[in-house]
């Protein structure tokens, strides 16, 4: 499949909320949440305002067009915080598009860009069960801590 990495723009910031969706981990045979889930304020912090804060991120994958995926940061206290000044991340991709590559290479890229506005970690969330957590530890994302559901990890720039 084609599709290029590229900064997401400021009029396509509403689509985050989708991507915030498809970023909530669905384990194999369980109900989807309603897609209203993504008004609980806890999440909420992820996208609201997006681009009004200094520190706002955020790469898309484009598809003809078609944005098929997403990393953003955002230094928020959220699910994977693990410090003031540390951003946390979150990717996303469309069903349809996952396990092709494009989310390696959205983390690949946010990596380099994060590392090149000389942040010195990255934080995230990931459910212990979840298939992208291979991907986070191939990438070099250590556990920093862990609770029943999920292990909270940190990228850390050389």
């Amino acid at each position: 499949m084609d599709y290029i990495i590229r900064e997401m723009k400021a009029e396509e910031y509403p689509q985050l909320r989708g991507f915030l969706y498809e970023a909530i981990f669905q384990r194999e045979g369980e109900a989807a949440p309603p897609k209203n889930i993504v008004e609980v304020p806890a999440l909420q912090q992820y996208i609201k305002d997006f681009g009004m804060w200094k520190d706002d991120i955020c790469l898309c994958a484009d598809a003809a067009g078609k944005l098929v995926g997403a990393v953003w940061a955002r230094d928020i206290d959220g699910y994977g915080n693990t410090g003031r000044g540390i951003p946390e991340l979150a990717l996303s991709l469309y069903p349809q598009y996952r396990g092709q590559g494009i989310g390696t290479q959205l983390l690949r890229q946010m990596l380099c860009l994060l590392r090149d506005k000389e942040y010195r970690k990255v934080s995230l969330a990931v459910q212990k069960d979840n298939y992208a957590l291979r991907m986070y530890q191939k990438a070099g994302f250590q556990i920093v801590s862990e609770n029943s559901e999920e292990y909270i990890m940190e990228y850390r720039f050389l």
